[in-house]
Formats: C-alpha cells, structure tokens, sequence
C-alpha cells in the first residue's frame, strides 16, 4: 500500500508506522479495501521471464475510511496508474458507500487536492457535493482542499 500511495502524486501521504496502525487492536475503526488483479491474471497478462514469474496479486487500488459515528470520513484512496479510468476508484467508493450505509450512517465527508479533476468528478458523479474549502490544506505542492459531503438516504 505503502508503495501504491508513494507512486501517485495525488495520494494523502501517510508514514509507514500509519498504515501498520490501521491494523492495530483498540484504535478507532477504520475500514481498508483493497482492489487486487489476482495472481493467475496477473500472470498471464503481465510480461515476464518465466523463469520468474510474478510473485502474487498485483496491488490495483486501496481506500481507507474512518468511521467516527454516525459519520465516515474517506481518509485515503489510491489507484495504480496502471489501473485508472477502469473502474477500480468506482467500485472502492462504492463499497464504502455501502458499508456506511449498513452501519446506518448519517454522511460520508473527505477532502481533495483542489487541482484532482479526475477525483473530484469521480465524487460528484457518486452524489458527493461541494461543502467547503481549505486553504493550504496540502503540502508538497502547497494547495487548497475542496471538502466534499454525501448525505446518505
């Protein structure tokens, strides 16, 4: 994941010691989705030596959310340039939309990079609206965040 996020110049930038903490007993709930070509798939599509062959699944894509009831709050979503335009940002959206819906919440809140164009339509073709902005909420470039709200039915 680490690597997948490290790779996209428009991905939240997390510490190592943060992504091994999502996974750790007693901290606030979060929920990790992963999209991954499955190793046979990935074997057969991808170029290789067959004296090495890919060694698993290949990473497409991952969404990270926080759920602080009866809110959630997208912390971080990453798809592998590879894997963009095909649906997999779609489909991680999509099951967090349905596991806030299942645990009756209210909203689903998250802020982008002002300049994603392709995230922010990516939101609000979901049904997310505009709520807000903050300035210099970015760094490395320095830029604002547009907040984004879907409130759930």
């Amino acid at each position: 994941m680490l690597d997948l996020e490290r790779s996209s110049a428009t991905a939240a930038r997390w510490t190592e010691q943060q992504y091994h903490q999502l996974f750790a007993n007693g901290v606030a709930e979060r929920l990790a989705l992963v999209a991954e070509m499955p190793f046979a798939a990935n074997h057969e599509a991808a170029k290789y030596d067959p004296a090495e062959p890919p060694a698993g699944p290949s990473l497409l894509g991952f969404l990270i959310a926080h759920h602080i009831p009866p809110e959630w709050e997208l912390e971080n979503i990453v798809v592998a340039s590879s894997a963009r335009r095909r649906g997999v940002g779609n489909r991680l959206l999509h099951a967090l939309l349905a596991a806030a819906r299942e645990t009756n919440s209210h909203a689903v809140f998250l802020e982008v990079r002002e300049s994603n164009a392709a995230a922010r339509t990516l939101y609000e073709k979901a049904g997310f609206k505009p709520a807000g902005r903050r300035k210099s909420y970015y760094t490395n470039p320095l830029e604002g965040a547009v907040l984004y709200r879907l409130t759930l039915p």
